[in-house]
């Protein structure tokens, strides 16, 4: 029975595993390029918060985790 398991490093399928394309980040690019061009274009300047201070690293914290977390979430996906 114990020589019917496959080997402990085997993968269960041997097809390829997908890898990400240009087209898995397309909704990211989407989201983050017009997100930051407001944010940073029209609403921060216009709060008085204009330059380098927590409202600005705040909002670039927030679209750098968005980035990061769709990633991890894209190569999850194409790991199944």
């Amino acid at each position: 029975m114990l020589d019917q398991l496959p080997p402990p490093n085997a993968r269960p399928s041997q097809e390829p595993r997908a890898r990400p394309r240009l087209a898995h980040f397309v909704p990211l690019i989407g989201f983050l390029l017009p997100s930051a061009v407001i944010g940073y274009g029209f609403v921060l300047p216009r709060n008085g918060a204009a330059g380098v201070n927590e409202l600005s690293i705040g909002f670039a914290t927030t679209l750098l985790a968005a980035g990061v977390t769709y990633t991890l979430g894209v190569l999850a996906a194409l790991k199944r």
